[in-house]
């Protein structure tokens, strides 16, 4: 064996012919380990060579780790010898001149370096400490706090007035402030609690500092700290009093730390802006238009200007379209007003392959139709061609077509001292894509990959909506200032500050009313959008969570389309598979995996820069033949071209390698798109990207050490981004890696490796045990069940006053828990019970799910729930100064019994049992509010009359007044808010669902003593019916039984995480199945049991464990309803229509075919007629006239007495005939007076004559 350095010189030769010597692995072996020692200092390696060369080492020598992983090599490598196949045998002359022969080992797997799998789950709650789950909409925010709106205000820092160009005002500097409001002329630091509980609105001061003159004669002026309006704040962020505060700051200022923040706190509720899923900015897409055409359409977005181009073609012509052009124009009509006025220079842009120039040819010949030559020529016929506008065009008159194709046609591309020959490029590179997808189809786009998709995060949002109210505040200002100015006199000195501090409500009205309602309605960027914020889920601490990785979808929900809701292959790891509603949202509404991160923009000049020193051709220098050869790949920047490089892997390489460096962003991505010939980088927002770990060869770069390192605090993961351990990869650049799954399956392609399987799922399909051994639907339907699970909502439950809360008295931690459960916090606030299942049939009670429940498990408090309700009520100021005020309750009289529960100040008192239609607040009003002024003290209480609140619960429930709370609004209004609580015990009907999408009603509550036991005395808290599981195929809740019952007797929490068994984050069955014997339980998790009713032992072993099972918000109390006779509209006089009006149940038109078909003719009139609506009417026994509002015995159209009988009908059908007896009566007299006016032509005609 010969070893060789890199220099190429020889370090040792060693080991005699192994088959000659019989003790070869002894001699042979300290060779080895000396030259594998010596390969760690010096990084050398080692190849096999048949001259004899022994070194005097001794095996004492070695190190014992090293003389492991040698030998089970050497093993390896020798074992063919013996144990496999006859290897083959090469006689080859020895140095001595005998032949030799050597054996084929495996040289390139005992050269290879050596593979140890690591656990790297702490990487995981590392990753979660800066990025991920609500990470991005902090980041989000905090750029636009910190950055975009310093870049909008300096875009917009002068104001100038049109009528003296000497008085202006400048921003100097803008930054937002502490979180605070303003109460009674004072400024008060505000918490995000107080703002809650006082419907505040969580906002801080935006601050500028202003340079203005007032006029020649006068010197500029400089003012700081001026208020311009304020900014709601989002919890956690850079601006937030929260911000990097820990648990025992947070539970002084009522907050719970496990809360996410991410979200607005506007007028006391809780508002989260949603994430938005749009296509692609400044981004080429190939598709076809409603007719079949292929187009190449881009949507530019920059600063200044958002505008779509699309080039398309049709009937063998290629058009551009755009909205500034009334219709489709010419391409090479374009081209030439470019400046391209040579057709060869277009044709060479497109490339030499004829069948592109045959594609041009039309176009080119419907040029030459229209007599277009020369580009002044094109200028004057694109004239022709553009809208006339509405209103005064920004372009001037005789270069209109001009100005649209300098700053609207892709206006990403910028033209600059009026070279269109980067715009020229781009839109031949567009037309050579396009021409790629009419010869191939396989090159057009798909718009629902991932990669062509951005999301819109909050600051992004945010970010348009303050640049629109900046800019409308700006030009309200000089409208105002000016109209001043041209006033010829003037009764005060003007000042330019004062005008601007009255304008400062602008952006804070606009800002809280879009943030309140969540329309964007932008119109200065053509923005309409509605439903962007949604009021934050706060049904279970999970809802929470969900909901802020909520994405909505850019399509309409009616639209009946299945591209962009299948699953994409392109989502994996970046979106979670399962977590998508059913119905009508289904595949369109989604959510982020656990570890997905969606990126913030980065400056691109330093990356040009850099791509110009790493060799890319600037395009200013290429000729248009140079464009598209083969050797080069162009090379674009967030869909700017930049030029073209002839290496493009050894580019992309480098770029790569710069990044792990740290020398440029960690979210910059680099893709080579070989079927393009295209490198696209992009450092855009909106990518959603995730962490790999780098593998060399297949061998992942995190070794033991670094987790150790991890685990004892020294490092954290930007630790491992800084060394080039980890990188974020996007969905582009996942297509130019070979991901492995698990280490173990690594190949020497492999460039990258998960960190960890599961995270592919979002947080509420994390929650699931062993997800990978359920039918797939299953696991979306927890998702969604998961959300309505009552739990805690957070630590701060009982100090908040939502409008409803659900809590469950005695919540658990899931005894098969899973890895994403104590990440993300859900073992601390649970949302269900572990309830001993038994498996079996049992009563006839327990068909279609519905699940039979022991009563002394109700009893012990399963399923027990707490409902809190709101109340509010709020002392009115009136206009002439009076106000609502508050009295003692009686004590005696009518109402005192329904004030029982109030205290002597008029207000309902704590701890109080609250009966529907008691009093909760003893409150009157002034009689008259809008007269001359008055003052309340001169009021009598005659002047007041009652206005009392009672409370209007359900009949026979009783609840309990829990917390009274009195706080001062905005307005100084004081208001009360009331709390009352009502506690439930799970009833019949109350819904339940185990994880794994297997939901049922309680049918039955049965006695403990009737109820089956096992030989231990174990009684099921449940019991479900076997017919669940062979139809939905939920293995993993089998499993999960099993996992809990040995978890509760080995006194451990097991674990059942997605894909976990490979890496030991879930269970394997054998192994639970072991804990059980070894406990004394069945194998397979079955029980002997008997019979609660006869005591005899059941006929078959029963499937018996504990399953983590959740109640669910929809509860029979909720839904219950009927009534006999009650309220009735006014106008048809038939019964309200709803539970919460106290409706009567309505018989539809379907309802009534059934009751037809079955010849129920009484009861269509019962129903119809006497429940609903009878009406007792006079009718004529001769005309059958009904009489308007007639009630004697007399017909008008007959002229006859005593022709009249009472005749039962519905109101409804006399309300409509006398309705439309009215409009035709009406109608003639109409008529009648038009006629006799002969409608103004001579009043002598007839009707006929008309």
């Amino acid at each position: 064996m010969r070893l060789i350095k890199r220099d190429g010189t020889a370090l040792a030769n060693s080991a005699q012919d192994h088959h000659r010597q019989k003790d070869s692995p002894q001699t042979i072996l300290p060779q080895i380990f000396a030259a594998e020692s010596s390969l760690h200092e010096s990084t050398a390696f080692f190849l096999l060579n048949p001259t004899p060369f022994l070194l005097p080492f001794s095996v004492n020598d070695i190190n014992p780790t090293l003389f492991t992983l040698f030998f089970d090599r050497l093993v390896m490598g020798l074992k063919q010898e013996d144990a496999g196949p006859p290897s083959k045998k090469r006689e080859d002359a020895g140095p001595d001149g005998s032949k030799q022969r050597e054996f084929d080992i495996d040289k390139q797997f005992l050269a290879g370096p050596v593979k140890s799998a690591v656990d790297k789950f702490q990487l995981l709650p590392e990753f979660l400490k800066v990025r991920g789950l609500v990470k991005q909409q902090l980041d989000s925010f905090n750029y636009f706090v910190r950055t975009q709106i310093r870049k909008i205000v300096r875009a917009n820092d002068l104001i100038t007035s049109k009528v003296d160009p000497t008085v202006y005002l400048r921003y100097t500097k803008v930054w937002v402030g502490e979180p605070s409001t303003s109460f009674e002329r004072a400024i008060v630091k505000v918490n995000p609690h107080q703002c809650r509980l006082s419907d505040l609105t969580y906002a801080a001061p935006i601050y500028v500092n202003i340079e203005y003159s007032n006029g020649q004669q006068q010197p500029p002026v400089a003012k700081e700290n001026v208020v311009i309006g304020q900014m709601p704040i989002m919890l956690r962020s850079c601006c937030c009093v929260l911000h990097r505060k820990d648990e025992a700051e947070l539970a002084r200022l009522g907050e719970c730390p496990l809360d996410p923040g991410g979200y607005f706190i506007i007028k006391g509720t809780e508002k989260v802006i949603l994430i938005q899923e749009q296509l692609s900015k400044n981004r080429i897409i190939i598709d076809t238009d409603k007719k079949g055409c292929v187009q190449a359409s881009v949507m530019s977005s920059t600063e200044a200007t958002k505008s779509k181009t699309v080039i398309k073609m049709e009937k063998e012509k290629i058009y551009l379209c755009m909205n500034q052009f009334a219709s489709k124009v010419p391409i090479m009509a374009v081209m030439k007003a470019m400046g391209m006025e040579s057709d060869q220079e277009v044709v060479q842009m497109l490339g030499r392959d004829p069948r592109y120039s045959a594609l041009l040819l039309p176009s080119i010949e419907d040029c030459a139709s229209n007599a277009v030559y020369t580009q002044q020529q094109a200028l004057e016929f694109l004239d022709k061609k553009v809208k006339k506008p509405q209103y005064a065009s920004s372009f001037e008159k005789e270069d209109k077509a001009l100005g649209i194709l300098r700053d609207v046609l892709v206006a990403n591309v910028p033209v600059r001292q009026n070279n269109f020959r980067p715009k020229c490029i781009y839109v031949a590179v567009m037309l050579r894509r396009m021409m790629e997808a009419i010869l191939n189809k396989d090159a057009m786009d798909d718009k629902d990959y991932v990669g062509n998709k951005r999301l819109e995060l909050s600051g992004q949002l945010l970010s348009l909506l303050f640049e629109d109210l900046f800019k409308t505040m700006n030009e309200e200002l000089k409208k105002t200032v000016d109209g001043i100015l041209e006033k010829p006199s003037r009764s005060s000195q003007f000042d330019f500050s004062r005008r601007f501090a009255l304008k400062g409500d602008s952006i804070t009205q606009g800002l809280e009313r879009t943030l309140s309602t969540g329309n964007w309605d932008v119109k200065r960027f053509k923005m309409h959008r509605k439903g962007m914020t949604q009021v934050v889920a706060r049904l279970s601490f999970i809802a929470t969570l969900g909901h802020m990785t909520k994405i909505s979808p850019q399509f309409e929900k009616s639209r009946k389309v299945s591209g962009p809701r299948a699953l994409q292959p392109s989502q994996w790891g970046m979106l979670c598979p399962c977590d998508t509603p059913e119905g009508e949202s289904c595949g369109l509404v989604k959510n982020l995996a656990l570890m997905t991160h969606v990126t913030t923009d980065e400056e691109e000049g330093p990356i040009i820069s850099l791509c110009y020193c790493l060799g890319v051709e600037d395009l200013a220098l290429l000729s248009g033949e140079e464009l598209h050869t083969q050797d080069s790949y162009l090379i674009l920047l967030n869909g700017l071209i930049l030029g073209k490089h002839r290496r493009p892997q050894h580019f992309a390489n480098a770029l790569r390698k710069l990044r792990r460096a740290g020398k440029i962003g960690e979210f910059v991505s680099v893709f080579v798109n070989e079927k393009q010939h295209c490198v696209y980088i992009a450092s855009d927002g909106g990518r959603v990207c995730r962490p790999l770990v780098i593998a060399d060869k297949g061998v992942s770069r995190i070794k033991e050490h670094h987790m150790k390192e991890l685990l004892d605090g020294v490092r954290n993961f930007h630790d491992f981004l800084r060394e080039g351990l980890i990188e974020y990869l996007d969905v582009n650049e996942e297509n130019n890696a070979l991901v492995a799954l698990y280490e173990g399956e690594a190949m020497s392609e492999t460039t990258h490796v998960e960190i960890e399987p599961f995270t592919i799922l979002g947080v509420c399909a994390g929650l699931i045990p062993f997800p990978h051994h359920n039918q797939s639907p299953r696991n979306t339907y927890q998702c969604a069940m998961g959300k309505q699970a009552m739990g805690n909502i957070a630590y701060n439950q009982l100090r908040r006053m939502d409008t409803l809360i659900y809590l469950l008295v005695y919540p658990q931690r899931p005894l098969l828990t899973t890895r994403t459960i104590e990440l993300v916090g859900y073992d601390k606030l649970g949302a269900g019970q572990n309830a001993t299942v038994a498996v079996m049939s049992f009563s006839g009670y327990d068909i279609e799910d519905a699940i039979v429940m022991n009563k002394s498990s109700l009893d012990r408090g399963f399923g027990r729930c707490i409902v809190m309700k709101k109340l509010s009520a709020i002392i009115n100021k009136y206009e002439n100064t009076t106000t609502d005020r508050i009295i003692r309750p009686q004590r005696v009289g009518p109402d005192a019994e329904r004030m029982q529960i109030l205290d002597d100040d008029g207000l309902a008192a704590p701890g109080e049992i609250i009966r529907p239609h008691d009093i909760y607040i003893n409150k009157q009003s002034p009689v008259v509010t809008r007269a001359q002024m008055v003052s309340p003290t001169t009021l009598t209480d005659r002047d007041y009359k009652p206005s009392i609140q009672t409370y209007k619960g359900p009949e026979g429930e009783t609840a309990v007044v829990d917390r009274v709370a009195l706080f001062s609004d905005k307005s100084t209004n004081l208001n009360f808010k009331f709390i009352i609580r009502h506690t439930r015990r799970p009833e019949v009907g109350d819904k339940f669902s185990s994880r794994h999408g297997q939901k049922g009603v309680c049918g039955t509550i049965i006695q403990q003593e009737d109820f089956p036991f096992s030989e231990r005395g174990i009684c099921p808290d449940l019991i479900m019916n076997p017919h669940g599981f062979p139809s939905r195929m939920t293995v993993g809740k089998m499993i999960e039984l099993l996992g809990s019952k040995a978890g509760v007797s080995n006194g451990k929490f097991h674990y059942g995480s997605a894909f976990g068994e490979p890496s030991g984050h879930a269970d394997r069955v054998e192994t639970i199945s072991h804990t059980l014997v070894k406990h004394g339980f069945s194998y397979s998790g079955k029980d002997f049991l008997y019979s609660g009713i006869t005591g005899s032992p059941l006929q078959a072993y029963i499937f018996m464990g504990p399953i983590y099972y959740q109640k669910l918000k929809h509860m029979v109390l909720d839904k219950m309803h009927a009534r006999g006779s009650g309220p009735r509209v006014m106008i048809t006089r038939q019964p309200t229509e709803g539970r919460s009006r106290n409706g009567g149940l309505r018989v539809g038109e379907m309802e009534r075919d059934c009751l037809i078909a079955y010849g129920a003719s009484m009861l269509i009139y019962e129903r119809l007629m006497i429940s609903s609506d009878p009406f007792e009417v006079q009718v004529c026994r001769n005309c059958a006239v009904i009489p308007g509002a007639s009630i004697n015995e007399y017909c008008s159209p007959l002229k006859i007495n005593r022709s009249m009988t009472l005749a039962s009908s519905v109101y409804a059908g006399q309300f409509w005939q006398s309705s439309f007896t009215n409009f035709g009566r009406v109608l003639h007299k109409f008529w009648q007076s038009s006629f006799t006016s002969g409608f103004g032509r001579g009043g002598n005609k007839k009707a006929g004559d008309y």
